[in-house]
C-alpha cells in the first residue's frame, strides 16, 4: 500500500497529466521524487522518475524505472498500468491486455487500470468490453471525467447515442471550473450528437 503522500501526489500526477497541464505535473513529479528520497522508498523514487520519462516521451527509460519499481513494490496497480501504456505508445500491442490485467490483479481497487484498459479495448475496437472496462473505473470514481468522455466514444461506437450524449453529459457536469476549455470541447460534441440524435443531416 502506498504511503499516504505518495497516493496523493500519484493523483495529482494523473490529474495534471489528464488535463495536459505538464507543468503542474512536473512540479508534483519533483515533490514526489524528493519526498520518496527522503523517506528512502525506492520503489516509489523509481515511480516518479518514470513519470518524468513518460512525459519526455522517453518510453524505454519510464519501462525500466517502472519494472524495477515493481521490483520493490510488486502490487503497486499503477507501475503495471503505466508500462502498459508505454507499451502501446511504442506499438508493441502484444502482451498490453496482459499486462493491464496483472495491475488489477495486483489493485483491483484502482480506477486508473480499469479506465485505461477500456480506453485500450476501445483504441482496438472492442467497445462493447470497454463499456465494462468503463463501468468498474466508475464503481471506484464515480465523478471521473476522463472516464465518463471515453464511455461516450464506446457507445457512439455501438451508434447509441443517447447513451453517448448522457455520458458527455455527466463528464462536463463532473469538470472541475478551471477546465474552461475542455468544457468547450465536450460541449460541442454535445452539441454534434444531439443534431444526430434529432435525425438531422451533418
Amino acid at each position: 500500500m502506498n504511503h499516504p503522500d505518495f497516493t496523493k501526489l500519484r493523483r495529482l500526477i494523473d490529474e495534471a497529466i489528464t488535463f495536459h497541464d505538464l507543468d503542474k505535473a512536473r512540479h508534483w513529479i519533483a515533490e514526489g521524487v524528493r519526498s520518496a528520497q527522503a523517506s528512502e522508498c525506492p520503489g516509489e523514487l523509481m515511480y516518479f522518475r518514470a513519470q518524468e520519462a513518460v512525459i519526455d516521451e522517453r518510453f524505454d527509460t519510464a519501462m525500466a524505472l517502472l519494472q524495477r519499481a515493481l521490483v520493490f513494490n510488486p502490487s503497486d496497480g499503477a507501475a503495471y498500468n503505466d508500462i502498459a501504456l508505454c507499451m502501446v505508445e511504442m506499438g508493441k500491442i502484444d502482451g498490453v491486455l496482459e499486462m493491464f490485467d496483472q495491475g488489477i490483479a495486483v489493485e483491483g481497487d484502482y480506477a486508473t487500470i480499469h479506465h485505461n484498459k477500456g480506453w485500450f479495448l476501445n483504441k482496438i475496437g472492442r467497445s462493447s468490453e470497454a463499456l465494462v472496462c468503463f463501468a468498474q473505473a466508475l464503481v471506484f470514481e464515480p465523478q471521473r471525467v476522463v472516464t465518463w468522455e471515453n464511455m461516450a466514444n464506446a457507445y457512439e461506437e455501438q451508434g447509441r447515442i443517447p447513451e453517448a450524449l448522457a455520458a458527455y453529459r455527466k463528464a462536463v457536469a463532473f469538470l472541475p471550473v478551471s477546465a474552461g476549455g475542455i468544457k468547450q470541447q465536450l460541449g460541442a460534441e454535445i452539441e454534434r450528437l444531439a443534431k444526430i440524435d434529432q435525425g438531422q443531416v451533418l
